[in-house]
């Protein structure tokens, strides 16, 4: 018996290995094209988690893939992710968001939620699959990419959405980055107002840092700030759409299965953070960890999706990236107004 489950532990590993080597070697590449771009063009344009997606996209589409590589590339694509998911909770600690007042929280919320409504209505009109329109919400609304990898897992979302999403995200946040400090003075914004708005529409904290740090600090700490508040409503967000989704049936689901391990493994680590529990010494690895694992659980996404079928529906999902995202400035130069800052 012993000897049939040491074999059976074998037999998955060496169906594993293959898969989880190639998107291994996809994801330090994109490590290194990262740490060139910083090199030689002073910053990353391109952040390795994007990187990771274009290059197993890339090799997808131009090479044959062995089918000994597919199994590992799918384990790679949904539990390498989730673990991820569950570490970024370490890096986030409620305590800043608590001390400006409930107020401040309740409005960016309101924002997030609005925004998603907003984009998915907008998906869906525009005839995009019911998974994607969520995807794209989730993203355009929430942290970008890192939302999108979160909710993906929990929608069963297919990786060819998921890669196409995160492809038009990505390349529409470079140029939010490079554009949004042109919008200071054709708004009318103050530092603090500016740091608000940056926040509200940029998509992950290092863009964030991008868009603030040329107008003053005070927009970098209150973007921060704000970026904060929206990366929080990541668990929440996922959590709700793991209750409507398997909350149709008439029979009631057990708890394991209406909440997934890993948002309760994120919101554990989110309060044990939070109540400064964590050894300062392990952020840093542990944030390591989980950026490293995105970016292969990114490359195993691309590994497994030919760039011919995304391309098929790319001008509907650039249409609706860019009108969701058009929206959400909107909500928030209103949200802005609203508040007295």
């Amino acid at each position: 018996m012993i000897g049939g489950i040491n074999n059976a532990s074998m037999n998955t590993k060496n169906t594993l290995f293959p898969g989880l080597l190639l998107c291994g070697a996809v994801t330090l590449a994109a490590h290194v094209l990262e740490y060139a771009e910083i090199r030689w063009l002073g910053r990353a344009w391109l952040e390795s988690l994007v990187l990771a997606i274009l290059l197993g996209t890339a090799l997808r589409t131009l090479c044959r893939l062995d089918p000994r590589f597919d199994a590992g590339i799918h384990f790679g694509a949904r539990n390498l992710l989730e673990a991820a998911v569950v570490l970024l909770g370490a890096s986030v600690s409620a305590n800043a968001l608590l001390e400006n007042g409930l107020g401040l929280i309740a409005g960016i919320a309101a924002v997030v939620v609005l925004a998603i409504v907003f984009s998915y209505l907008v998906g869906r009109s525009a005839g995009l699959p019911k998974k994607m329109a969520i995807l794209i919400a989730c993203g355009n609304s929430i942290c970008g990419n890192s939302a999108i990898a979160a909710v993906a897992p929990v929608i069963d979302a297919d990786g060819e959405d998921v890669a196409a999403s995160i492809a038009f995200t990505a390349v529409l946040g470079v140029v939010v980055v490079l554009g949004l400090p042109l919008l200071v003075h054709l708004l009318s914004f103050n530092a603090v107002q500016y740091g608000v708005f940056a926040g509200l529409t940029v998509y992950a904290v290092p863009q964030v840092l991008a868009a603030t740090s040329s107008v003053s600090a005070a927009s970098v700490q209150v973007g921060t700030l704000v970026k904060l508040v929206r990366v929080l409503m990541l668990g929440p967000v996922v959590l709700a759409l793991s209750i409507l989704k398997r909350g149709g049936g008439r029979k009631r689901p057990a708890l394991s299965h209406l909440v997934p391990w890993f948002i309760v493994g994120f919101l554990a680590l989110l309060g044990l953070r939070s109540l400064d529990w964590i050894p300062h010494a392990v952020l840093g690895p542990a944030r390591q960890a989980g950026n490293w694992l995105t970016v292969m659980s990114m490359a195993a996404l691309g590994l497994g999706v030919d760039a011919r079928s995304v391309a098929r529906a790319g001008g509907r999902t650039a249409a609706v990236v860019i009108v969701s995202l058009i929206g959400l400035g909107v909500i928030s130069y209103v949200l802005i107004r609203l508040i007295a800052w």
